[in-house]
């Protein structure tokens, strides 16, 4: 019988490539976009991950999600020290969150308040993936917009605390077959997770239409 871990992977494959390849993703990585649209993406994400470890605490003593909420990914404060650097220090009453990213956000809370198994799908999609594809990020902006490695600007995908994410991963995909959940639940989550890709490559469509190549 296949595994939880290889159950998530594979059922979420098709949303997961489609994600890394939208326009705006391409345009950004290869170098046609401003750093501008690269703040802008670092906003959105913000919002995001405030959803994300907001309420933690609530969340480590369920005997579901509890297991994954594990400091070391955390992401909020290397993202406001990136906002800082690209924004400036009061980059806080500029931040907006387009209507996409908030239905995301939205969708994240409901989960961590209401149903701890989904919120492990937008866990794993959103952290797993920042391990895994976070770093092709990292390396195009440093040499794209002359960031200092690994320094402010990209430091939202440097996971100083961990410090081999082959086996960090390993360990992850461990906790998800561990899972407390019976079969139906476990389709439930992988749903889920097909929805979270959903949600972000929304936003880089919304990302997309507010940052056009002029033809």
């Amino acid at each position: 019988m296949e595994s939880f871990s290889t159950l998530i992977r594979t059922a979420s494959h098709e949303q997961h490539v489609e994600a890394e390849t939208s326009t705006f993703m391409s345009d950004l990585l290869g170098g046609r976009l401003g750093v501008d649209a690269y703040a802008r993406y670092t906003e959105q994400l913000w919002f995001v991950y405030e959803a994300l470890e907001t309420g933690t605490e609530q969340l480590a003593s369920d005997p579901v999600a509890g297991p994954f909420i594990q400091p070391e990914l955390f992401r909020l404060a290397s993202l406001e020290r990136d906002l800082a650097h690209l924004r400036g220090p009061d980059w806080r009453s500029g931040v907006s969150a387009l209507p996409a990213t908030r239905a995301y956000a939205d969708r994240v809370r409901e989960c961590a308040r209401d149903w701890p198994a989904g919120y492990i799908a937008h866990h794993y999609t959103r952290y797993l993936g920042d391990l895994s594809g976070g770093q092709i990020i990292r390396d195009k902006a440093e040499k794209t917009w002359g960031f200092t490695r690994k320094g402010d600007g990209v430091r939202f995908y440097v996971f100083e605390e961990i410090a081999n994410p082959a086996a960090f991963k390993r360990g992850y995909r461990e906790l998800l077959d561990g899972v407390r959940a019976d079969d139906l639940e476990k389709q439930r989550v992988v749903a889920e997770c097909k929805k979270a890709f959903a949600l972000n490559t929304a936003v880089f469509r919304a990302l997309g239409e507010e940052f056009p190549l002029s033809a």
